[in-house]
């Protein structure tokens, strides 16, 4: 597949395709603050770049996109911007949920969405339904999530098992745990992609990327378009993943 960037032609190898990416969607803040408008503004028009992106992402073959919507640790953020992201659901579902039905993409949530306001949870637990039977992309999002909390509730829902005898200790390996983890019904995760410049995991997926190929943009949220995806996907089919073995 050939994509053109300003006169230049370049190719993707479409079974190269990683099949599940994570976003995590930082610099919307700063990037309004550089446009003199208010934090909030920058989130607004973040919400846009997640249609475009799952969009072109379930054209090309990308089977799942998870986007870091919000984190555990962000309630410490002003409340009036913590207010802000919870009112964006409804927001995002009410302009893109009919498109996004159109195109087969299932929406999905990892996370604690059920401690958000009445408003927002249900806006997020009624597009999971509306999109359950589709087949194309799963776009999830991961709101109020934070991955060491994922992992702790992992292993006491397995020694939970283990206590009551429906497991055994010999039983207890990575891939039972896989399957104690939210992401358990999504392919792993091939790809993690943080824009800003930031070159960090933020409590992010941590056992999910354990090997995963990881790109920072310094490009911020907002400004991560279709054209600044396609250069990742260029980079990552270039990079050599030898998962711990050597490359004969």
């Amino acid at each position: 597949m050939f994509f053109n960037k300003k006169d230049q032609k370049i190719e993707l190898d479409l079974q190269k395709i990683p099949k599940h990416i994570a976003f995590i969607m930082d610099g919307n803040g700063r990037w309004a603050k550089k446009r003199g408008m208010p934090r909030t503004y920058g989130h607004h028009e973040g919400t846009k770049n997640i249609r475009t992106l799952a969009l072109e992402g379930n054209k090309i073959g990308i089977k799942a996109m998870t986007v870091y919507a919000f984190s555990t640790e962000n309630y410490a953020r002003p409340k009036s911007e913590v207010d802000y992201i919870f009112k964006l659901p409804k927001e995002f579902f009410s302009l893109y949920l009919k498109e996004l039905i159109e195109n087969n993409v299932q929406i999905r949530y990892i996370g604690h969405p059920e401690t958000a306001p009445k408003e927002t949870r249900d806006t997020i637990f009624a597009a999971v339904e509306k999109t359950k039977d589709n087949t194309g992309l799963i776009l999830c999002f991961a709101f109020i999530y934070g991955s060491k909390d994922e992992i702790i509730q992992a292993v006491k829902e397995i020694a939970t098992d283990y206590k009551n005898d429906n497991i055994t200790l010999d039983e207890i390996n990575d891939i039972l745990f896989d399957t104690y983890l939210m992401t358990a019904d999504l392919p792993d995760v091939d790809l993690l992609i943080r824009t800003s410049g930031e070159q960090r995991l933020s409590n992010y997926l941590l056992w999910q990327l354990a090997y995963s190929e990881m790109y920072f943009s310094d490009k911020y949220w907002p400004d991560f378009d279709v054209s600044a995806l396609y250069d990742v996907l260029l980079e990552y089919q270039n990079r050599d993943r030898r998962f711990g073995g050597l490359t004969l």
